[in-house]
């Protein structure tokens, strides 16, 4: 269990050199007060920022240090994690990045990336994803796990149920596969080698043997004959290379296809974030007639101007990404019948490396009858020589199947974990095992608010939704306050699943604003009434609404500027 414990941060947002510190374990509920613009919300990004170098609303990096001090930006978290206390501290200008644990530093051999990776993967064992579904339900730029494509759905359950691993399992796995499968190729072909060796060898003895005293007319014919199929050899040998060099010739562009690849696929990205952000444009002046900021009314002729400019944008992006798309899935065939090309030019070369083995031999053959015409009398020589190369083969031919069969076993088990481990396989199972505590737990909580609907979720996280009287819904279908009962029983549905698991449990949930817009008086009722249930949690909302609150929480922070700075005001 992750249990936060304190954090500070100077020159962050409108937060000037005097650090601001926040006690994460003191209370279990904390109701975060002050006026617009005050740096209530500054909490959430401070703490999104140290852990994952991003702020938990859409802000650019350069925005995040004070603009007055412009420097010296540093955030610093303290947390436990079972008996260990880790601190993590971030900033900018100058650049800062370090985790320490019980007071000593890890090492920070490894690039900025990789050693995010040991933050997220070994020590926290959540990424931002889960992080925002566990711990932060804000009005921002949270993201509700109704919101979210499946494929992100299933990333958000897998990590809360500790079973992400089995993904990073399969990649492993999946290179030891086909490793062992290049090695099953290489080794059946060293075996195929020294038994094609062997058995001219064997020819070549028994040759020796029967025909160690027939006559020079006949030998002759023999190297005759052995010169003609070496032709032939030749002949093939040079067909195939003809064909390796034309295959080649298609493999030129291989690397320039898989960068516009990557490039295509980070466009894909870049795209999908312009629309989300295009799409919340048009919601919000579509829906709004007044400027939330001044309050003042907006001009019609500009709001429709604005949501034909936004619908315009979408129409173009969409088309847009259904042309990339379609760009992505081209250049992924190309990479396919490229990968086809270089297996086939793989397979030619064994076969060119058989071929030319074969005459090699061939031309030994040849040589050695040769030499029996000039050295009759050494024939003896030879045959003993032979037979002993022939033991040789047969001892190298034992040890290679015994290492083929060793390998094709290897191999054998590796494939039956990588069943294991697909999506159809273990963590099938044990989402199925989980997903009916997950929708019990959900309606739950939505009993408790008083929202009396059936929420089910199934094994690809797609929801079904009905009424009391059976009408069949979606997520969308419904108003922002019954959207909002809806993610707050998610919420702690998933935090409930974690305490569970014990993997992405913490004592930390921090809800902005939520009291704000969306739920109503009894909503609100309802919602702590949920709150005095949950035990060892530490619970901060920010409000505006500071004055109807106060008795329901037992810490109250409050926020105010002075002198263009954010501090703390005792309340």
């Amino acid at each position: 269990m992750i249990i936060f414990k304190k954090i500070r941060w100077k020159n962050f947002l409108s937060t000037g050199n005097t650090p601001i510190e926040v006690d994460l374990n003191k209370s279990p509920t904390s109701l975060i007060i002050g006026s617009n613009g005050s740096g209530k919300s500054t909490l959430l990004d401070a703490v999104c920022f140290v852990l994952f170098n991003r702020p938990f609303r859409i802000i650019k990096k350069e925005q995040i240090v004070n603009t007055i001090n412009n420097g010296d930006c540093v955030v610093e978290i303290d947390f436990n994690v079972g008996r260990k206390t880790y601190q993590v501290r971030r900033g900018i200008k100058p650049n800062l990045f370090e985790i320490y644990c019980d007071g000593e530093l890890l090492n920070q051999e490894a690039n900025t990336v990789d050693y995010q990776k040991v933050l997220e993967q070994n020590i926290m064992k959540l990424n931002y994803r889960s992080f925002v579904q566990v711990i932060i339900l804000g009005s921002s730029s949270y993201e509700p796990f109704m919101k979210m494509k499946a494929r992100y759905r299933r990333d958000v359950v897998e990590e809360i149920l500790d079973i992400k691993v089995f993904t990073q399992m399969d990649l492993i796995l999946r290179d030891q596969q086909s490793l062992l499968t290049k090695n099953i190729t290489e080794v059946r072909h060293r075996c195929e080698l020294i038994e094609s060796n062997y058995e001219l060898q064997s020819k070549h003895l028994n040759t020796l043997k029967t025909r160690q005293n027939h006559d020079k007319g006949y030998k002759e014919d023999t190297i005759k004959k052995n010169k003609e199929d070496s032709e032939k050899l030749r002949k093939e040998i040079e067909e195939i290379q003809i064909q390796i060099k034309v295959n080649q010739e298609q493999l030129k562009n291989k690397e320039p296809v898989e960068d516009k690849l990557k490039k295509l696929t980070k466009l894909e990205t870049k795209i999908e974030q312009n629309l989300s952000t295009h799409k919340k444009s048009l919601e919000f002046f579509e829906e709004n007639d007044n400027c939330p900021t001044c309050t003042q009314k907006l001009e019609e002729q500009f709001r429709g101007e604005k949501i034909a400019f936004e619908k315009s944008k979408l129409i173009t992006l969409n088309d847009g990404m259904k042309d990339l798309l379609k760009e992505i899935s081209a250049t992924e065939e190309r990479l396919t019948t490229m990968s086809k090309v270089s297996d086939k030019i793989y397979d030619m070369n064994i076969q060119l490396s058989k071929l030319n083995t074969s005459l090699e031999n061939l031309e030994k053959y040849s040589q050695g009858i040769q030499e029996e015409l000039n050295k009759l009398e050494h024939t003896k020589e030879d045959i003993t020589l032979i037979e002993t190369e022939l033991a040789e083969m047969t001892k190298h031919l034992t040890e290679s199947k015994t290492e083929l069969d060793k390998i094709t076993e290897e191999k054998k088990y590796v494939d039956i974990l990588r069943e294991i481990l697909s999506e159809k396989g273990a963590r099938k199972r044990i989402i199925k095992k989980y997903l009916p505590i997950m929708n019990t737990l959900i309606n739950q909580y939505l009993q408790s608010m008083d929202f009396f609907i059936s929420f089910h979720l199934d094994e690809e996280f797609n929801e079904t939704v009905k009424s009391r009287h059976r009408d069949t819904f979606d997520y969308n279908c419904f108003s922002e306050g019954e959207k909002m009962r809806i993610d707050l029983a998610l919420v702690f549905t998933w935090r409930a699943i974690a305490k569970m698991k014990n993997s992405t449990n913490t004592n930390l949930l921090i809800l902005d604003e939520i009291f704000d817009s969306s739920l109503d008086g009894q909503g609100t009722e309802d919602f702590f009434k949920i709150i005095q249930t949950l035990t060892n949690e530490n619970v901060f909302i920010i409000s505006h609404k500071g004055d109807i609150l106060f008795d329901k929480f037992t810490n109250i922070i409050k926020f105010e500027k002075q002198n263009n700075f954010t501090r703390l005001q005792n309340v």
